[in-house]
């Protein structure tokens, strides 16, 4: 959708203001994210402007598909303004069972009309500290996972219900975008997942999830069926294996992460093209250069080179979740970046790129086209290095949230000298918090590289 210059401007001063967390967040802790004119973004959830918050259980508290998440935003959006907090609590159900500490007892088995009350009491005060405070425009709920082992079942499951809607619409009136996720499933070592009691549960929930998104006209992003049928897949003659690579049956490692932000991005309508180059040797032109630049081309004796400079970086992968892209279209959907070559004489040939080799297959293979995303050299390399500050940047957000400004003093200790020091290891730790997003926006502007083709002589 086009918009003329005045109306963008607008806009952008507005979401500029918008932008600033309150209290600490003063400290201007924000990250810019680019708009690539070739990518088409007015599809997607996430818009310019936006202050996005990962609400959820341990799996969110993981930080692992939510820092895959900002990454990819970051990386495709350069010039966009964007922030991104985790507010994942371990073991949490919809009833805010681990931060708001509710008792159960009065949630669930308690008639509609005398639990309602107590669930608008639990659900304002939590969303109230944990996630309005830090004045979002988008919110993704990922709950359920927890919610499956409360007894009785029938109970638990109007709770949840009752639960994810009231906090659809705390949301909605404070001007806050939900987007509903379901629960990946579990991966309980048998060869028939599907009809393992606890992912018919979690099959349930999602349904409901999915009624309520459609009742409050939400996005809602079905993760569980995706991860449910490479499941399904791989456990052919293997009943045993975990593909998300996890420690255990629910909280999946990177590989399963991957997944996992694979389909809620692709949920959330985020784009494939990072940016395509083609060059053709026998008329000596760029053919196409979508959402880069190439210059200084020049083909003689059996070399190739050019400079590209990209308007986006491809999203980093983990290097622990690299089993992720074959077990999904991780890169064909999400992570485009690629490099066609024709006209070349047969033979092999080597590409680097400043120097460094980074693929090395036959002419007819680079006539085709290669997706390098994730093996760029050090265009990939400096992906990683921008992953890692992200996560160093939500472990500081994670300490400073739940290891100081949430941690109770006791009555008996409690002083204005205390208050103070709390004060200020808050603000310590906010301007670590600025200095990684500091960081973070300089890793995330793609750099101009040399590519350079040769033959290789057998």
């Amino acid at each position: 959708m086009k918009e003329n210059i005045g109306t963008v401007k607008n806009h952008r001063l507005k979401s500029f203001c918008r932008f600033w967390f309150r209290n600490a967040y003063a400290f201007g802790l924000y990250a810019l994210i680019c708009f690539v004119p070739k990518v088409s973004a007015a599809d997607c959830f996430i818009h310019d402007g936006d202050r996005v918050v990962f609400l959820g259980d341990s799996i969110t508290e993981q930080r692992l598909y939510t820092n895959f998440i900002e990454a990819y935003a970051l990386t495709r959006h350069p010039q966009w303004h964007l922030t991104f907090r985790n507010a994942g609590w371990a073991g949490d159900t919809a009833f805010f069972r681990s931060r708001c500490h509710p008792d159960g007892s009065n949630l669930v088995g308690v008639e509609e009309t005398a639990q309602q009350p107590l669930i608008d009491k639990v659900i304002r005060r939590s969303l109230g500290r944990d996630v309005l405070e830090l004045n979002p425009t988008v919110v993704t709920i990922d709950l359920g996972m927890n919610d499956i082992s409360v007894r009785p079942a029938t109970d638990a499951y109007n709770a949840y219900v009752r639960c994810i809607s009231k906090m659809v619409a705390v949301l909605q009136e404070n001007g806050v975008r939900p987007a509903l996720l379901t629960p990946q499933p579990v991966e309980d070592k048998r060869p028939d997942p599907d009809k393992d009691e606890k992912n018919l549960a979690l099959r349930k929930f999602a349904d409901s999830l999915k009624e309520i998104a459609s009742k409050s006209s939400i996005p809602y992003v079905d993760q569980f069926d995706p991860y449910m049928k490479i499941l399904l897949r791989e456990r052919t003659g293997n009943p045993d294996k975990f593909i998300g690579g996890g420690q255990d049956a629910v909280h999946p490692g990177g590989t399963g992460h991957t997944l996992m932000a694979w389909a809620i991005l692709k949920g959330l309508g985020a784009t494939p093209l990072v940016s395509r180059a083609e060059i053709d040797r026998k008329s000596k032109t760029v053919v196409a250069a979508d959402a880069c630049k190439i210059e200084n081309l020049k083909i003689s004796d059996g070399v190739i080179s050019f400079d590209r400079l990209d308007e986006a970086l491809p999203m980093p992968i983990h290097p622990n979740a690299e089993a992720a892209l074959k077990l999904a279209p991780v890169l064909e959907d999400l992570n485009r970046y690629e490099l066609q070559v024709t006209g070349l004489a047969p033979g092999n040939y080597e590409l680097s790129i400043d120097g460094e080799p980074v693929a090395k297959i036959p002419a007819e293979e680079w006539a085709k086209g290669r997706n390098l995303a994730a093996t760029a050299g050090p265009i990939t390399k400096q992906g990683q290095e921008l992953l890692k500050t992200i996560g160093d940047k939500n472990d500081l957000y994670f300490k400073r949230w739940r290891n100081v400004q949430i941690t109770r003093i006791p009555d008996w200790a409690q002083s204005p000298e205390l208050e103070n020091l709390r004060a200020a290891e808050m603000a310590r730790i906010d301007q670590q918090i600025a200095e990684s997003e500091a960081k973070i926006d300089k890793l995330r502007q793609p750099l101009r590289h040399h590519f350079e083709f040769k033959l290789i002589v057998p």
